[in-house]
């Protein structure tokens, strides 16, 4: 893997050829990354797959087996955690439940040395808890709080300390669905407030699709692809970044050329489509991948429209969305995804009926080998 290349005064933190072995596992492999200026990045990936690994040494709890870690262009491989202008916010939150909230939110400065003066610390600790909307709050107890105000006092306790870096390790996955959409709003208003770099380590893809500026998408301790939301989505590297991000049809095909600027592949069923731009030779086996939402259903053929029937074997109501399953009897399971408003207009859409997979022009893309 190549070091991704960005320019030093624009990185805030950098991995370097950075890799942590435990015995005779290796957790990550040679790490390539530059954290940019006050981004949002986003560690996503399964377990096991190294996301945590890369945040604990960044945050100074591991150290490097190989390679280098630079924060603000200084090397802090062998930095202690606590000399590092860094700050966590774990899952668990690590709140003292006999303090206080504003002594929780102090605490840190209360162990800096030289002291800070008590007016200061003060200042800063009412000044955190109106950032996170707990100004009334400071007096109350840890166990007085709700599961979504814990972890705002853990947030003004980390912010507190001014930090380069504010790293976040999976801290909304005890929350509801409901909290945890609230609460990924206000960590994104915080974030652009405080205008500093955060860094979250998460297994949730709609999190991370939601709130990051770029993600790193991680697997069996490497980087698969390292973008933004919209490039990891709509241009997977290959079958393991498509499969993980989203819902794709992961389909088997042969290349057969070019046509106005689109790949023209014949699939295993012998039906032809084409795909986006891609670099390929005529005869070549490949992998396409296209999201659900990009292919539409409909009773009989559309001239001019490549199609492949289908019997439909599942109807799933999302809300919003419809999700149908469709079985071909050779390319397998199919899935589509049809808004509501256009499945009203689908009459005898059931399970058992044979619909017709509708495929436009240029959508789905050749996937790369992991």
């Amino acid at each position: 893997m190549t070091y991704e290349t960005v320019p030093r005064r624009d990185a805030m933190a950098e991995f370097i050829g950075t890799t942590k072995r435990y015995g005779t596992v290796l957790a990550a492999d040679r790490l390539n990354l530059a954290i940019r200026r006050g981004e949002f990045l986003s560690f996503l990936g399964p377990s096991g797959c190294g996301k945590t690994t890369a945040l604990r040494m960044l945050a100074g709890f591991e150290t490097p087996s190989d390679g280098t870690i630079l924060i603000d262009g200084v090397e802090v491989g062998a930095m202690p955690a606590y000399r590092r202008p860094v700050n966590m916010v774990f899952q668990n939150y690590a709140l003292f439940p006999h303090l206080t909230v504003a002594e929780n939110v102090a605490y840190g400065l209360r162990q800096r040395r030289p002291r800070v003066a008590r007016e200061d610390i003060a200042t800063r600790v009412a000044r955190a808890l109106d950032m996170v909307r707990l100004g009334d709050f400071g007096p109350r107890r840890i166990w007085q709080m709700s599961g979504g105000q814990q972890q705002r006092v853990a947030l003004a306790r980390a912010i507190v300390n001014e930090p380069k870096i504010l790293l976040l390790d999976e801290p909304m996955a005890a929350l509801d669905a409901k909290l945890r959409a609230e609460m990924q709003v206000e960590l994104l208003n915080l974030q652009r407030q405080l205008g500093i770099t955060f860094v979250l380590v998460t297994h949730d893809q709609q999190e991370a699709l939601s709130m990051s500026d770029r993600i790193c998408l991680m697997g069996k301790g490497r980087i698969a692809q390292i973008g933004t939301p919209r490039e990891l989505y709509d241009r997977p590297a290959n079958r393991y970044v498509a499969s993980f991000i989203g819902r794709a049809n992961l389909l088997p095909a042969t290349v057969r050329g070019v046509a106005d600027g689109r790949v023209v592949v014949t699939l295993a069923s012998g039906d032809q489509v084409e795909v986006a731009a891609a670099e390929t030779v005529p005869g070549t086996a490949v992998e396409i991948a296209i999201r659900p939402e990009s292919l539409s259903l409909s009773p009989h053929p559309v001239e001019g429209t490549p199609s492949v029937p289908a019997v439909i074997t599942n109807r799933i109501f999302l809300g919003e969305h419809i999700e149908f399953q469709l079985t071909h009897p050779v390319l397998g399971v199919l899935q589509v995804m049809v808004p509501r408003q256009t499945e009203r207009m689908l009459p005898g859409a059931d399970v058992g009926a044979t619909f017709h997979v509708l495929w436009d022009r240029g959508l789905g893309q050749i996937l790369a080998e992991d």
